[in-house]
């Protein structure tokens, strides 16, 4: 249970796991030390910007999030901030002088951020304004996901909530079973045209209709295993990815599955503990697991591509696909670049000295990054 930074018990009650900080003095298993390598290629910083004052000492995975024009982060006490995507320019910047609880969201013209108290505030993306301001039932520490008509919601109490884009009126809310012990985070949903995907902690993942917020399907992920509720604990905290028509969804202590979004029916599944969002690329589905092994799947069969086993312990994010390559960051703020082939390493790059755990965007070869002291980077392999 060494990845278990902390769990929600009983709904609302948040708990300590010990020995669950991998990068402390008092580990039982220490992060594996960096191995030796010789680079095939070089990291380029194109530029770089501050946001706020970083993301504080919750373990917040907040990540930038871009409207293909602009960037947008946030910090953990309430700085807002948007940038030219090309350029790294300041657009604009507000303090919001409240805790954020979750990263940015981004819609067609708005920004969506939700506080530690489960406040909702929407802001123009263009220029900052605030847009409206909405409470929800509960803290979220996942972004809120937006498409032109919906703002959603997924709550650490087991609720999605989905508000009105304009005018931020409550629309609908689905309201799914919260297992006594879980981990401490949730998934960000799929929010499409006419329905959101969303993963629980139970294992779950349903399909919503976005007119209403009724139930689709459901599908179970992963089966809870064993006797004690730490063994049993199955959660999907990484988002569902839809990519190739196809969902794939991880699971702590559980399955990576790949199903039909429009059936429901599981493709195939394989054993997998993993609390991240999977990425893919070349015919592949790249997995972190849970004790921090880099896994590449074929994506139509499931086969084992490749394995890459030397960050063990390192902490490490969520993976991204740059180019050719399968990249990595850690809680020693390290990116490590692999062969999307066969998973070996081509490049290493210090991005930040307190960490990057939160996800990362590719877009367009150029990779961003949002490390724990604030700093967003916009970089470039050569």
């Amino acid at each position: 249970m060494n990845k278990l930074f902390r769990v929600l018990a009983a709904g609302a009650l948040v708990v300590s796991v010990s020995g669950c900080s991998l990068w402390s003095s008092n580990d039982e298993v220490e992060p594996n030390e960096l191995v030796d390598f010789k680079s095939e290629r070089s990291v380029d910083v194109l530029w770089s910007a501050r946001v706020g004052s970083g993301l504080g000492k919750k373990y917040h995975q907040f990540a930038p999030a871009s409207d293909g024009v602009r960037i947008y982060a946030n910090d953990a006490e309430g700085t807002v901030a948007a940038f030219d995507l090309a350029t790294g320019k300041e657009v604009w910047e507000v303090e919001l002088e409240t805790a954020l609880g979750a990263g940015t969201g981004v819609g067609p013209a708005s920004v969506v951020v939700v506080t530690e108290s489960g406040l909702v505030i929407a802001l123009d993306s263009s220029s900052g304004q605030e847009l409206w301001r909405r409470q929800v039932s509960s803290e979220a520490v996942a972004p809120a996901q937006l498409n032109r008509d919906l703002v959603v919601v997924q709550l650490v109490n087991g609720k999605v909530t989905a508000l009105d884009t304009a005018s931020g009126e409550h629309r609908w809310t689905y309201d799914s079973q919260v297992p006594s012990l879980s981990l401490r985070g949730t998934a960000a949903p799929i929010v499409a045209a006419d329905v959101t995907f969303a993963g629980f902690a139970s294992g779950k993942l349903a399909a919503l209709t976005n007119s209403n917020g009724n139930m689709l399907w459901e599908q179970r992920v992963a089966e809870p295993q064993g006797r004690s509720e730490l063994e049993r604990m199955v959660d999907i905290d990484g988002r569902p990815l839809l990519a190739n028509q196809m969902l794939y969804v991880s699971s702590y202590q559980g399955r990576l599955v790949a199903i039909n979004p429009f059936d429901a029916q599981i493709q195939w599944a394989r054993d997998s503990s993993s609390y991240r969002t999977p990425a893919a690329g070349f015919g592949n589905i790249y997995v972190v697991e849970a004790n921090d092994h880099v896994q590449a799947y074929d994506a139509r069969s499931s086969a084992s591509v490749w394995s890459q086993p030397a960050l063990e312990n390192r902490g490490v994010s969520a993976p991204a696909v740059l180019g050719n390559n399968v990249v990595v960051g850690d809680v020693e703020g390290y990116l490590h670049f692999m062969s999307q082939v066969d998973g070996h390493f081509v490049a290493r790059y210090r991005a930040d000295s307190e960490g990057v755990v939160g996800d990362m965007l590719a877009i367009n070869d150029v990779l961003y990054v949002l490390g724990n002291d604030g700093r967003l980077l916009a970089l470039r392999l050569n």
